[in-house]
């Protein structure tokens, strides 16, 4: 097994700077995802630390052992890319053996070892069929035993389920993170999908524009965004911009305690912390659409100003399209230049009725 170290790691193509000063350690047996959209560097970074790409500065350290220099054959890491590339001349057994006959192992022993992968990625019995004989699922187990045979102290996983259709990729991802605790091998997944990252994480590293902007834990960063970016990348949440003023915020017709200086602020509230309650107040917020998910209603809410929040109700609630209603924030954050100020449960005798005529 291994740790990973990552030191003020930068990445310059010319005059553009894909990757600013990352620094991230992932301990031994760790499944760290790195989360952000397109452009963000998070597949740069994995290039990096496979040798696909040289740091413009910085150093990538594997055990304590600087690595930044050498190429990618003789890294301890492997690489499952979105693209499965395998040779379709070469049986499934051809493919996966190919980096063990390289090492020049006894047939006996690369035999006995591909099985066993075979095995491990759920493929076993299939070792003579064409990649071309395979679904899309199992070819990317194939991409991934070809890895793992060779037993990497890193494995690093860029968007493997991309071109997977949704269920295909949740199965997969699930038996991807079942593999990798067995195995107990130390993991980076790349992902722009948050559900993956939710689903298969030990940590999240959210990235944006070349730099970190959290590493924490699933439920953390879900709970718990530093950054109003985090807020909405991660999960849904209405962010809106509202006033800070004698100790309480003021933004989209709702009025919370904010025990904050005052000034402009950002109030952000996931929408299943949002309570709704009907009015006949003709200038309350108003239930633009109501989509029914069979487990909840996600209630789609139109305020005066035109701005659109959205709030989880249950099936039975009865909310309705054209409905006018209250928002009672009932769990709430609180952003001021880019940072969070103020994170809070907001007990029911702290939130009166909200201040629907109030434009966000």
């Amino acid at each position: 097994m291994a740790t990973l170290e990552l030191s003020d790691v930068t990445k310059q193509f010319g005059s553009t700077v894909a990757v600013d000063k990352v620094s991230l350690s992932v301990g031994d047996g760790e499944l760290v995802c790195l989360l952000g959209p397109s452009g963000s560097g998070k597949s740069t970074v994995l290039r990096m630390i496979g040798g696909f790409a040289t740091p413009t500065s910085g150093a990538v350290l594997i055990d304590g052992e600087d690595v930044t220099k050498v190429s990618p054959e003789k890294r301890p890491t492997g690489m499952v890319f979105q693209s499965h590339a395998l040779w379709s001349h070469m049986s499934v057994f051809g493919n996966i053996a190919f980096g063990l006959k390289l090492r020049r192992l006894p047939k006996a022993e690369i035999a006995q070892k591909v099985e066993a992968v075979l095995e491990l990625v759920g493929l076993g019995g299939l070792g003579k069929r064409q990649p071309n004989q395979l679904s899309g699922g199992q070819q990317q187990r194939v991409a991934l035993a070809r890895s793992l045979v060779l037993e990497p102290k890193i494995l690093l996983l860029d968007e493997p389920f991309a071109s997977l259709d949704q269920h295909l990729r949740e199965r997969l991802r699930e038996e991807v993170r079942d593999i990798q605790q067995r195995v107990g091998i130390t993991t980076l997944f790349v992902t722009h999908g948050q559900d993956e990252a939710l689903a298969l994480a030990d940590r999240i590293v959210v990235m944006r524009d070349g730099r970190v902007e959290q590493a924490d834990p699933p439920d953390v960063v879900y709970r718990q965004p530093r950054t109003p970016f985090v807020a909405g990348f991660i999960g849904t949440m209405n962010l809106v911009d509202g006033e800070v003023r004698g100790g309480r915020i003021t933004a989209g017709g709702m009025s919370v305690p904010a025990p904050i200086a005052d000034g402009p602020a950002t109030l952000a509230v996931r929408p299943e912390f949002l309570q709704l309650t009907r009015t006949d107040a003709a200038d309350a917020p108003v239930a633009h659409r109501v989509i029914d998910y069979g487990t909840h209603l996600m209630v789609d809410i139109a305020l005066p100003n035109g701005e659109r929040l959205k709030a989880m109700a249950a099936p039975n609630d009865g909310f309705k399209a054209g409905m006018r209603l209250t928002l009672t924030p009932r769990e709430i954050a609180i952003y001021r230049d880019g940072v969070v100020a103020h994170q809070a449960a907001i007990a029911a005798d702290a939130a009166p009725a909200p201040v629907a005529a109030v434009h966000g």
